[in-house]
């Protein structure tokens, strides 16, 4: 049995009439007449009693017109979800992010991500760089918002979403708090907080050349994977720490920003998405992400 066989059985139940339910349907009614014909002798039954004036259903043909109403609504809900999971609104999302990217624009990325398509449903995974990389590769994740310093990831395709400058955070009472911008060179011997170099290496290489370039050579006093716990030691005078520029939402008692004169290269943020693997809900996410990132850098420049 064909569920166009349903379809053609529910039109000649609903109009009674041969000929009607085949205007319906656009055909002749002499197929659907045949099909009709073939749908009873598969299933074993009469389903109509037809006379030259009228059609009825039988006992059996009011059976299985309770089934076949069933039949086709869940029929056309799974056809709906199909085309609402292919138009990104609906469906699951499995979303991996670094904590910056919060900052930078994802947080209002997802409010109007949720304005846009509140029936899909998110799973937001707060994870490295690296275990983004792997869980995309993997297929374990639908998109991921990483830290991006022009490392290749096999089987993933890149799209650059936010570039901001680092600044400062030291202590309130440090000289370069007295200054309004602190120069790179001013940060020879200087105690510094430093993230993991095993998250990023090329970032971090990036960094000792921007420095050597300068002139300075940082002390590397303590390593720390977040911003707030770099952000704790540096109000406990533990040392000094480059942050994204957004991390300024973030007010911390004891701790005070400045911008940095000197050739550091940029924090970029990407979106990261399996090659081929095309997700309508994955371009709707990545699209509010680069209209929030982008309005937050057209402010910043006009500032």
């Amino acid at each position: 049995m064909e569920l166009r066989d349903c379809r053609y059985f529910a039109a000649v139940a609903e109009e009674l009439h041969f000929g009607r339910a085949a205007a319906r349907l656009n055909m002749a009614q002499p197929p659907l007449s045949q099909r009709i014909r073939a749908l009873e002798e598969e299933i074993g039954a009469r389903l109509f009693a037809r006379t030259s004036r009228s059609v009825a259903l039988t006992p059996a043909g009011e059976a299985f017109w309770r089934e076949v109403r069933g039949i086709l609504a869940l029929a056309d809900k799974a056809g709906e979800t199909a085309r609402r999971v292919a138009l990104g609104l609906s469906g699951r999302l499995t979303v991996g992010f670094v904590n910056p990217a919060t900052d930078a624009f994802l947080a209002a990325a997802l409010a109007r991500f949720r304005g846009l398509a509140p029936d899909v449903e998110l799973e937001l995974r707060e994870m490295p760089t690296r275990a983004q990389a792997d869980a995309l590769i993997a297929g374990r994740l639908d998109v991921g918002f990483l830290r991006y310093a022009g490392q290749d990831i096999p089987g993933v395709t890149v799209t650059v979403v936010s570039r901001e400058p680092y600044i400062l955070a030291l202590p309130a009472g440090h000289a370069l708090a007295r200054r309004a911008r602190a120069p790179l060179a001013g940060l020879d011997g200087m105690p510094m907080i430093l993230p993991s170099r095993g998250q990023l290496p090329i970032l971090a290489d990036a960094m000792a050349a921007a420095f050597a370039r300068a002139g300075a050579t940082p002390v590397a006093v303590q390593e720390a994977a977040s911003k707030f716990t770099m952000l704790s030691l540096v109000a406990a005078g533990i040392g000094l720490a480059l942050l994204p520029a957004s991390v300024r939402v973030w007010k911390r008692r004891g701790v005070v920003y400045r911008d940095i004169e000197g050739d550091l290269p940029r924090v970029e943020l990407a979106a990261a998405v399996p090659a081929g693997r095309d997700s309508a809900s994955a371009a709707r996410l990545i699209g509010a992400a680069l209209e929030e990132a982008g309005g937050r850098e057209a402010t910043a420049a006009e500032e």
